[in-house]
């Protein structure tokens, strides 16, 4: 495991900030990772504060454990986001929190573990799971999934133009042996890719792809979205950080769907009540990105974009 002082959290102080954080509130870090924000929030948390931590890594959950097991106002839970309700009646917390903080994505410590295979960079065990003690590894599904179905996976996760090509060559190596290591993956989708992108590898978006089928990524953001508003005490803040476009057009979709006045017939009365219908969601300020010197002394923030709403 990765020594916390050496990971990085991304738009640290414009994300805290953004919770807009109350001494006495009810706050929810949606990922661990390493506690980078969970620190920071604890930090600005008074004696009658709460923050909840989730993560799905077994190893966060020991970390997060280590760091802030003795305080009181702190508490972790295993899993996903996407059961934000089943956390806080676990916890007995109140079902309505002054903050939620969503971190997506994949996290350095779990990267630069060569063994949880995320990386194509270090040979290592193809698993890629958030959780090894849960679900089907990577290595696993790609020695059961059909041709047509790593295609579609390479397609829809990773936008990757030579799905079909590279699934063609899974599906034929496959025959001749499991591919059940990183570099074997790597190797395989390397060969299968024509050409070269300047400054990306040819497995980028397949190991992306595979991660996010992997471990329900996409469908952990829209279920918790869709929890979130309810969620919310009147101007709690929503504050999500994603790392690539298809995080972030789930985000932006629902933000803009929640912040709009409902679509109501033209021409038709309409009652007091209905007239008096308000969006959900007010969104605060515009997309917010690292700035040169975060991104000099942390490349992988490059890609991070933060979106921010407040409970109406």
């Amino acid at each position: 495991m990765q020594p916390a002082a050496e990971h990085q959290s991304v738009l640290l102080e414009e994300a805290v900030t953004a919770l807009n954080i109350r001494p006495d509130g009810i706050y929810v870090d949606g990922t661990y990772g390493r506690g980078g924000h969970s620190a920071r929030i604890l930090a600005l948390l008074g004696e009658q504060g709460r923050l909840l931590a989730i993560d799905k890594d077994p190893e966060a959950v020991r970390s997060a454990r280590q760091r802030f097991g003795s305080d009181g106002r702190f508490r972790i839970w295993q899993g996903s986001f996407a059961c934000l309700d089943q956390a806080l009646a676990e916890c007995r917390w109140p079902v309505k929190v002054d903050g939620l903080l969503l971190d997506l994505g994949v996290s350095s410590p779990q990267l630069d573990d060569p063994q949880r295979g995320f990386s194509f960079m270090r040979d290592g065990e193809l698993d890629m799971r958030m959780n090894p003690d849960e679900g089907e590894s990577a290595a696993a599904w790609l020695a059961t999934a059909s041709e047509a179905e790593i295609a579609d996976v390479l397609w829809r996760y990773g936008e990757e133009r030579f799905s079909r090509k590279i699934a063609r060559a899974i599906a034929a190596f496959r025959q001749e042996k499991p591919i059940e290591r990183t570099a074997q993956l790597a190797q395989v989708v390397a060969q299968a890719v024509p050409g070269r992108e300047p400054g990306k590898h040819p497995a980028t978006r397949s190991f992306q792809a595979i991660r996010i089928h992997v471990n329900r990524e996409l469908d952990d953001v829209e279920a918790c979205l869709e929890y979130a508003v309810g969620s919310l005490t009147s101007g709690g803040r929503l504050v999500v950080i994603s790392f690539h476009s298809l995080e972030d057009r789930i985000v932006k979709q629902y933000l803009r769907q929640q912040s709009s006045p409902p679509r109501l017939p033209k021409g038709l009365p309409l009652t007091t009540d209905q007239l008096a219908v308000h969006p959900a969601l007010r969104l605060v300020g515009r997309a917010v990105r690292p700035g040169a010197t975060e991104t000099g002394l942390n490349p992988r923030a490059r890609s991070a974009i933060m979106r921010v709403a407040e409970k109406c």
